[in-house]
């Protein structure tokens, strides 16, 4: 797509019926993929996101919390043709009425839910109709412990998991799921779409009512097959 497509004649109801008939689209990256997209930039962060990031110390986090933040923008513009510089997630919180935390959310199109993740060194961003979430981590890590496994995850998958030879990757795809599942507000008509991302060492979940469909990040010689799916393991309570 190419710029908005209200500028070429669709009205604000034919934008929202096509939108809401489009999958998830979800993406994965190195944080240093993200950061080398030359049209990807720290200047389109809005003054409330860069004022953020002046408050993180660790350079690594910094990366990690910018790579975030543009990698959303990419994913919100392809999903709906916006340039880039208008594909900011808004993030308000009505309890304290500040901006910065609270869920994301996109201007001007509310039936669209929009996510985002970050985690040593990989981001993840994913937007498409309904309640979206999108989780990210390292496959390497292992979750902490049970006493907090417990008041994400239900005691019976724990168990099973538990059970293993070697728990932790069924732990850490238990604990990458719950994310997910949170982060889009945790409702019963919500499936999940896992899958390993073996180039980056990646475990990712994307949370949806509806298909959701993958894109990469990186360059095209090194463009790899697209993961497409139903988010249709149903999460049950």
């Amino acid at each position: 797509m190419n710029g908005d497509p209200e500028r070429n004649g669709e009205s604000p109801e034919d934008r929202q019926d096509r939108e809401k008939s489009l999958p998830v689209l979800a993406v994965v990256a190195a944080t240093g993929e993200v950061l080398a997209r030359p049209e990807l930039d720290e200047g389109l962060l809005a003054p409330w996101e860069r004022r953020r990031l002046d408050r993180i110390r660790v350079p690594a986090r910094r990366d990690d919390v910018l790579a975030a933040r543009l990698l959303v923008r990419l994913c919100v513009a392809r999903f709906t043709g916006l340039p880039l510089d208008a594909s900011g997630p808004e993030q308000y919180c009505a309890e304290c009425g500040r901006d910065g935390h609270g869920r994301p959310r996109l201007d001007g199109r509310p039936g669209l839910g929009v996510s985002m993740s970050h985690a040593d060194g990989l981001v993840a961003a994913a937007v498409g109709p309904g309640p979206v979430g999108v989780d990210v981590e390292p496959a390497s890590r292992r979750p902490g412990p049970p006493s907090v496994l417990r008041r994400l995850l239900p005691e019976a998958a724990l168990r099973e998991a538990a059970a293993r030879p070697d728990p932790g990757p069924a732990l850490l795809r238990l604990w990458v799921r719950g994310e997910a599942l949170f982060k889009a507000g945790g409702g019963t008509g919500l499936g999940l779409l896992e899958w390993t991302d073996g180039a980056r060492g990646a475990v990712v979940a994307v949370a949806a009512e509806v298909p959701v469909t993958t894109f990469t990040a990186s360059p095209a010689s090194r463009a790899e097959p697209p993961a497409r799916g139903l988010a249709g393991r149903r999460h049950r309570p």
